[in-house]
């Protein structure tokens, strides 16, 4: 049924807010020792290495029409540019602050899905993100008198990503998403990989390529590990639900950032900070619960 696609939509949203932090905290340990290009081609390269088996496996395909196609690759600059906006952002700020910040994206996605998309934005889906992002105001920290300029990174990662998810939401209806991944990775790959292997490393060592140790190619192969589950588990989560209900629920994205963020960096937020973190847990409870009843409201009465 309807709902019950839309509920576990949502699920694998949560999926995703609960591994995506893991994903940056292992970029945040890996930003002062390997450039940021190869930190994007080793994690794209590492989505194609894993999903391609998958995609054999099930026998499922891209569909290959123009506008599809189109729509890929625009959906992978803007995947390269985003993360790569989150990794640069993560080597200035905390974890749970570049999140915090990066968090007025489903404010966004929220308003684009209405306009763009045309969907339905109910009242009581409104105030709760409405209550979200107040949490987030809290929980963001005056960054800009300690860091600077790389504060205003983690806005242009909201603003992508809005972008991107509308972009995905569109593509998502009409591919698997573990398809729709391993060709993105593959894109990805083919736009990184020549740059960084063929521009010298004196003109943009941004693109450099590097010999890392062992430790650091484990940490490597965790940040391809933790960056495509959690992008696939954004992707299915589209297919199965609106992005105007997935929105609310990324709020709790924050208070994972700042768990990890204790757990490997020794960082926690102050009181305000922890209020704003119970605003957006909130938030997005009240979000899944409704879901959820709703679900089993129509199982027992589908008339």
């Amino acid at each position: 049924m309807k709902m019950d696609r839309t509920y576990l939509g949502v699920m694998l949203m949560l999926g995703f807010c609960v591994i995506a932090p893991m994903g940056d905290a292992v970029a945040k340990l890996l930003g002062g020792r390997v450039p940021i290009g190869q930190l994007l081609l080793v994690r794209f390269a590492a989505q194609v290495i894993l999903l391609i088996p998958l995609v054999w496996l099930s026998g499922s395909k891209l569909e290959a029409t123009p506008r599809v196609l189109w729509l890929t690759l625009l959906r992978t600059s803007l995947h390269i540019l985003g993360i790569g906006l989150m990794f640069t952002a993560l080597i200035y700020l905390p974890l749970a602050d570049a999140v915090a910040i990066a968090f007025v994206l489903p404010f966004i996605m929220l308003l684009l899905g209405h306009l763009v998309l045309k969907e339905e934005v109910g009242r009581k889906r409104l105030i709760a993100c409405g209550v979200g992002f107040v949490g987030t105001l809290m929980v963001v920290q005056p960054a800009f008198e300690q860091v600077g300029w790389p504060a205003l990174l983690p806005l242009g990662v909201a603003l992508n990503f809005a972008l991107f998810m509308l972009v995905t939401r569109q593509v998502a209806q009409k591919a698997d998403p573990i398809t729709l991944q391993a060709v993105s990775g593959a894109m990805a790959v083919l736009i990184l990989a020549p740059p960084i292997l063929l521009i010298p490393a004196r003109f943009v060592p941004e693109l450099a390529w590097t010999q890392p140790e062992l430790s650091t190619w484990w940490l490597l192969g965790l940040l391809g590990l933790f960056g495509t589950l959690a992008h696939l588990l954004m992707t299915w989560s589209l297919k199965l639900a609106p992005s105007a209900t997935l929105a609310p629920m990324q709020y709790l994205e924050i208070p994972m950032a700042t768990v990890v963020g204790w757990l490997v960096f020794q960082e926690w937020p102050n009181s305000l900070a922890a209020v704003g973190i119970l605003l957006t847990v909130s938030s997005g409870m009240f979000i899944l619960m409704r879901e959820r009843a709703i679900a089993r409201a129509l199982r027992t009465n589908p008339a």
